[in-house]
């Protein structure tokens, strides 16, 4: 079977908003009248609300996720102090329509919070998500260094580590990550943006990274992944800088299975999934499905 190249992907992907709206690789019709939901929902368009929102019911609808009285973390990156525009967090819309489906799903309080790598207030500020998430109804606070806690992580590198309690005390973990190119991770994704849930010398973690990921998202198991991939950072990740980084491809994608999910973020990037190693990793350790080919992938687009 014909493989596309890396270079035939990057012209697909990184070309512009126009190649946002071309078919994708892997595509996979899914029938409307299949019983079962797909595994992976791709949503594309030009309002990141719209198609967020898109990619959520194709998948099932929030209430499928959320139940009411849950209490639900929303967990986005605001590592950097960057604007939206400059593509090294995660867009403010795509947090704020999480936030908005989980409360009319019936969560009883939604929250959002992070760990940066750079002052929290100018980042939660300059992102433009504290804005946005108050406005959708979300709870936003910052890390209180006093709320971590040594927890057992029982992974294959990483056996304990200081963890924010109030992740592991909500009923439901909403992943939120951006894509975007990582010096050391290659990209960040899914898995990798689970490191902003814990404290500690976090660069430590970085001599064992990919293992150490998915002893992370193995610790975790968030509900559902939702990958931000309306803009994207090219290169200088993960904190960015010059628009000329930044590719906008107005897409979102979904998932339930964490490693399906970065695996398909991989391929939006012009990345091959066997050239991550924490896929391998993730897969081998029965985490989820890299192969992309056996997967239930289905396309929305929407007209705004």
């Amino acid at each position: 079977m014909y493989r596309l190249t890396r270079r035939e992907m990057l012209k697909l992907f990184l070309a512009g908003a126009g190649a946002a709206f071309t078919p994708w690789p892997w595509r996979t019709i899914v029938s409307a009248t299949t019983p079962s939901h797909p595994d992976v929902v791709i949503s594309k368009g030009t309002s990141p609300g719209h198609i967020t929102e898109a990619a959520l019911q194709a998948l099932g609808g929030m209430p499928r996720f959320v139940s009411r009285g849950d209490m639900v973390l929303v967990k986005p990156n605001i590592g950097w102090d960057r604007t939206p525009e400059q593509a090294a967090n995660t867009n403010p819309e795509v947090v704020a329509t999480l936030v908005r489906l989980c409360l009319e799903a019936g969560a009883k309080e939604v929250k959002v919070f992070d760990h940066p790598c750079e002052d929290p207030r100018r980042c939660y500020v300059r992102s433009g998500i504290m804005e946005a998430v108050k406005e959708a109804g979300a709870t936003v606070q910052y890390i209180d260094e006093r709320r971590f806690r040594k927890m057992e992580i029982k992974g294959e590198a990483l056996k304990t580590w200081e963890v924010y309690q109030e992740a592991v005390e909500v009923d439901k973990v909403i992943n939120c990550p951006i894509l975007k190119h990582h010096s050391s991770a290659r990209l960040t994704m899914g898995m990798k943006n689970l490191m902003g849930l814990i404290g500690g010398e976090r660069g430590r973690l970085h001599w064992h990274l990919d293992q150490n990921i998915v002893d992370l998202a193995a610790f975790f198991k968030p509900t559902l992944v939702v990958l931000d991939a309306v803009r994207i950072l090219t290169s200088n990740g993960p904190q960015g800088g010059s628009l000329k980084y930044v590719k906008r491809l107005n897409t979102v994608a979904v998932s339930i299975d964490q490693v399906a999910i970065d695996a398909v973020g991989a391929t939006i990037f012009g990345l091959v999934p066997d050239e991550m190693e924490h896929l391998k990793i993730a897969s081998q350790r029965g985490l989820g499905r890299m192969d992309l080919g056996k997967l239930k992938i289905k396309e929305v687009t929407t007209n705004s």
